[in-house]
C-alpha cells in the first residue's frame, strides 16, 4: 500500500472524500502512479540528523477505574468528535486536525505532540520534547486531572459553541500545561531544563511563568499574552486571569515575595498585583488595577492604587465564583456613577 492509499484510508475513517482531499492538499499527498514522498521530517530538526529518523519512545497512558480516568477518557472522546466534525466541514484543516488530534490515542499524546512541535527549536528537538511531555503526563494522574479541569474551564469563559475547545486552539491553555511540566521538573531538581522550558514558553506564547510558581486546577489564562507570574506566586483553583496581568514582587523583599491568589478569583486585563499579598476567594481585580494590599474574600479591588468595594457575605449565585462567570462589570455601579 502506498503512502497515498494509507492517508486516503485514514481520512475515509473521518468520512472525508479522499479525492477532494487530494485535490485540495495535492502537494502534500502523492498521486497515483507517482512515487510516494518521504516521511516528513519533524519540524525544527535537520533532515540529516539521526534523531529525525528515531521514533519517540512509546509510553502508554495508564488507565484505571477511578473517576478521574473516566472523565479524562470522556473529555478525549468529545475532543476527537469535534475534531472530526471540523475536519469534515473544513477540509483545509483536515491535515492539521489529523496530525494534532485524530492520529493520537490519548489526550496526553495529543498535547505532548503539539507542545513538542510548538516549543522546539533547532537545538531543542521536537522528539526530545515529545518524550519529555509524554513521560510527565503519563506518570502523573494529578497532572492529567489538572489538564482536564483547565479544558473544562476554557469553554464557558471563551464563549465557544462547542462541548470542549480543541487544545491546539488555546494559547493560554498550552502555556499553562507546559508550565505544569516545567514545575514538575523544578521539583525534581531538573532546574536547568525547567528554566529552558520557561524561556521557550516565553518566546513562543509570550507568557512568562516561573517554574516554581504553583498553579491549581481549572485555571484559565484567557488570551494570555503578556502574563507574568513570579517564582513564589500561588494561584488557586478555578481562577481566571486575562492578558497582561503581572503577579510580581515589589523589589524590596526577598524570599516569599509574590501574590497568593485564592480559589475562584477573577483578575482583569492589565492588572498588576505586587508583593506577598493575599487575594481572597471569589474576589475580583478590576482591569488595569494596581493592587498592593490584601483583598478580602468576595471583594472587588479596582483602581490605581486599588481601593476595595463590596465584601458581600451572601453574593448572588453567578458571582460566587467570578473566575467561572467572567463577570467584569458588576462592581462598576458601586464604584462610580457610571452605569452599564
Amino acid at each position: 500500500m502506498t503512502n497515498s492509499d494509507s492517508i486516503s484510508q485514514d481520512f475515509r475513517e473521518l468520512k472525508i472524500d479522499p479525492v477532494t482531499l487530494r485535490t485540495r492538499l495535492g502537494k502534500f499527498l502523492s498521486s497515483p502512479g507517482r512515487p510516494a514522498p518521504p516521511h516528513p521530517t519533524p519540524p525544527c530538526q535537520p533532515a540529516s540528523s539521526a534523531s529525525s529518523r528515531r521514533r519517540p519512545r512509546r509510553t502508554r497512558t495508564r488507565t484505571s477505574v477511578g473517576g478521574g480516568e473516566v472523565e479524562e477518557e470522556f473529555v478525549w472522546t468529545q475532543i476527537k468528535a469535534e475534531a472530526r466534525r471540523d475536519a469534515e466541514s473544513e477540509p483545509a484543516l483536515a491535515s492539521f486536525l489529523f496530525s494534532t488530534v485524530l492520529s493520537h490515542s490519548s489526550l496526553a499524546r495529543s498535547i505532548s505532540f503539539h507542545l513538542g512541535n510548538k516549543l522546539c527549536s533547532s537545538t531543542l528537538l521536537s522528539t526530545l520534547l515529545y518524550d519529555l511531555f509524554l513521560n510527565a503526563f503519563s506518570s502523573d494522574h494529578a497532572l492529567r486531572a489538572a489538564t482536564v479541569a483547565d479544558l473544562r474551564a476554557a469553554r464557558p469563559a471563551t464563549g465557544l459553541r462547542v462541548v470542549l475547545p480543541l487544545p491546539p486552539q488555546l494559547q493560554g491553555f498550552l502555556a499553562c500545561q507546559a508550565q505544569r511540566v516545567s514545575h514538575k521538573l523544578w521539583n525534581q531538581s531538573r532546574r536547568p531544563l525547567a528554566l529552558a522550558l520557561q524561556s521557550r514558553i516565553s518566546d513562543v506564547f509570550a507568557v512568562d511563568i516561573h517554574p516554581a510558581a504553583k498553579i491549581g486546577k481549572g485555571v484559565l489564562f484567557d488570551h494570555a499574552t503578556g502574563v507574568v507570574v513570579g517564582e513564589t506566586a500561588v494561584i488557586g483553583n478555578n481562577v481566571s486571569i486575562l492578558h497582561h496581568v503581572t503577579l510580581g514582587g515589589t523589589g524590596k523583599a526577598g524570599g516569599d515575595r509574590h501574590p497568593k491568589i485564592g480559589d475562584g478569583v477573577l483578575i482583569g486585563a492589565g492588572a498588576t498585583i505586587l508583593g506577598n499579598v493575599k487575594i481572597g476567594e471569589g474576589a475580583k481585580i478590576g482591569a488595569g488595577s494596581v493592587v498592593l494590599i490584601n483583598v478580602p474574600p468576595r471583594t472587588t479591588a479596582v483602581g490605581n492604587p486599588a481601593r476595595l468595594v463590596g465584601g458581600k457575605e451572601k453574593p448572588k449565585e453567578h458571582e460566587e465564583v467570578p473566575g467561572e462567570s467572567m463577570d467584569h462589570t458588576s462592581f462598576i455601579s458601586e464604584w462610580s456613577g457610571y452605569i452599564i
